[in-house]
């Protein structure tokens, strides 16, 4: 986690009467409502799918969905436990579990492979271009972390650049004003981002398969509390899947307008996420994501991104998709 994250952890936790997570959420009984958050991806759209079409409510699970404009404020929320469930990347997952929190990765959702872009601006044709300019990305998240990979790749570090941290979208909008040279962000917002006119991505998460995968991620204590409302979570988005896949015009009508995107932009952002089945769900939980993690969190510590690497004990539970009746 970095300082500036963990900064903003601890201050939720104050405002929380600095009662842990699991001392706060260990008053709600099993069969409470659950309070799954999300925030603007197009590998996690599928839960406004899940709630429309009340397919919470068929796997016995009764759920808030809360949708947060800001994904910093989505991983804040559960790191301090005012949420129970959250979609999220694994290198932030890492980072919260770094910083002591307690979490527990139940299902991936997707591997984000390309709508995930480091976007410049005219005169800037390749990574090695982006040496003394000025980098917008939201700072120890996501686009973050793909902006130390593409560098590190052109054999620069952070050092060689100005960066500058805001959140996604207001580094979109300060790229299409000029503000900055180049941006890190990630689909919607690259929509918005590539409005500027001669920008384009100079580096995607295509570059780096495997790098950014995509999860729903509890609580440990709701694992411990209330296994049956996990199951239903996660049983809920494999049937969101299905029935997206019989109804797609509709669908998409449903996901765009939660993106505040035309359905031809949502689209378009198809191929650069790849959403994974119930059985490359169970193939990654079979010693694939183990590795994965491990990886990440090296490239964590040596970026500085934590202070130390993150136990991995516990972090992984495949019990759930491997009890999701096909």
């Amino acid at each position: 986690m970095t300082r500036r994250h963990l900064a903003a952890v601890l201050v939720l936790l104050l405002l929380a009467g600095c009662a842990s997570p699991g001392e706060r959420q260990a008053a709600a009984p099993a069969g409470s409502t659950i309070t799954l958050g999300f925030s603007a991806w197009p590998g996690w759209f599928p839960w406004q799918v899940a709630g429309e079409q009340g397919l919470f409510r068929k796997n016995g699970v009764d759920v808030e969905l809360k949708y947060f404009d800001s994904y910093t404020d989505s991983l804040n929320a559960l790191a301090t436990g005012t949420i129970d469930a959250n979609s999220q990347t694994l290198n932030d997952t890492l980072a919260s579990v770094a910083g002591g929190v307690k979490q527990s990765v139940v299902l991936v959702n997707d591997n984000s492979s390309g709508n995930d872009q480091i976007i410049a601006g005219p005169g800037i044709s390749s990574l090695s271009g982006l040496k003394g300019r000025t980098v917008a990305a939201e700072q120890g998240t996501v686009d973050h972390y793909l902006l130390l990979l593409a560098l590190r790749k052109a054999g620069l570090t952070e050092a060689d650049v100005q960066f500058r941290p805001m959140p996604t979208d207001a580094a979109a909008a300060a790229f299409v004003a000029g503000q900055v040279d180049a941006v890190g962000v990630f689909a919607p917002f690259t929509t918005t981002a590539l409005k500027r006119k001669g920008s384009r991505a100079i580096a995607t998460s295509a570059d780096f398969p495997g790098a950014i995968p995509d999860h729903l991620v509890v609580t440990r204590d709701l694992v411990s509390r209330d296994p049956k409302a996990v199951q239903g979570l996660v049983s809920a988005w494999f049937d969101a899947l299905t029935w997206i896949g019989e109804h797609r015009p509709e669908a998409l009508e449903i996901m765009a307008k939660r993106a505040g995107v035309s359905v031809s932009d949502y689209e378009s952002y198809d191929k650069g996420t790849t959403i994974f089945t119930l059985e490359r769900n169970r193939t990654a939980f079979s010693g694939e994501l183990d590795g994965r993690a491990k990886e990440i969190a090296e490239f964590l510590v040596s970026a500085k991104l934590v202070d130390k690497a993150p136990p991995l004990e516990g972090l992984f539970a495949p019990q759930f998709v491997r009890a999701v009746q096909p």
